[in-house]
């Protein structure tokens, strides 16, 4: 079992909504970055994704495209994402880190390398936008076979037929992209949400974690009524974005978990 399966097994046994963040790894530099990580879980956050800095992302708006930007600006790389999972598992080795990115970086440092140090790092996790089920055997079968989870995404556009295949080799819980678009593009809505949750639920037999589109208190306990949980990343590094202090980010982070525990 991993620390995500014990964490939703526990949430799962207390009555309890996920509350998930994202940070981009690095932004606005490493120590800050760092800093606001050390400080989510007192936030009551129970998942960390912690964004992997991409050149080339396709799934992200501007808010986390430049984020990325800022954090690959200040030195960030993949090894280094790896050292800030390193120095925050001295003070915490029960909240999961999910990374969250793109293929290239993980391929450019080979695969077998990356989980021997993602694990090392105490990583339990992996979203990785641009490989779908189809290349499973790149990456998704070998970090099962290491002992982390392999979460992937499913859209409004994921209908009956595809998303057999795409719970098959999914594990942790499922990602819902509550819209069709882009990071930050819209809102998304508990009506147009909850029938999806449902039969994401039915076909995979996870947890389902709705993300995209969730940028207030309000908004994520409205979402997190009708999932298992919410993610807010956008919201969140548009504050870093704007030079927020560490504790008005933390205190930000605290409303929206609020919030989905509130669901």
């Amino acid at each position: 079992m991993t620390r995500i399966d014990a964490k939703f097994a526990d949430l799962k046994a207390k009555g309890k909504k996920a509350f998930v963040s994202y940070i981009m790894a690095g932004d606005p530099d490493f120590d800050t970055s760092l800093e606001i990580v050390r400080g989510l879980p007192a936030a009551g956050v129970d998942v960390i994704e912690l964004g992997l800095p991409f050149t080339d992302p396709m799934a992200d708006g501007e808010t986390i495209q430049l984020a990325g930007q800022r954090a690959l600006a200040a030195g960030m790389t993949l090894r280094r994402t790896l050292d800030l999972a390193i120095e925050f598992r001295k003070g915490d080795d029960t909240t999961p880190i999910v990374l969250m990115g793109y293929y290239n970086p993980i391929y450019s440092m080979g695969v077998d390398a990356f989980l021997k140090e993602a694990v090392a790092a105490g990583i339990d996790g992996l979203i990785i936008v641009d490989l779908p089920p189809e290349e499973d055997t790149e990456l998704c079968l070998p970090a099962q076979a290491a002992g982390l989870n392999f979460i992937r995404l499913a859209t409004p556009t994921t209908d009956d037929k595809r998303l057999p295949r795409v719970a098959q080799n999914t594990s942790g819980f499922v990602y819902y992209v509550s819209i069709t678009g882009i990071t930050g593009a819209a809102e998304a809505d508990a009506g147009d949400v909850a029938p999806e949750v449902t039969r994401i639920q039915k076909a995979s037999g996870l947890p389902v974690i709705v993300g995209f589109g969730v940028n207030t208190p309000e908004k994520s306990r409205a979402i997190a009524q009708v999932a298992d949980g919410v993610v807010v990343g956008s919201a969140i590094v548009s504050r870093i974005a704007k030079g927020d202090s560490v504790a008005d980010v933390l205190a930000f982070v605290k409303s929206l978990s609020d919030g989905a525990h509130s669901a």
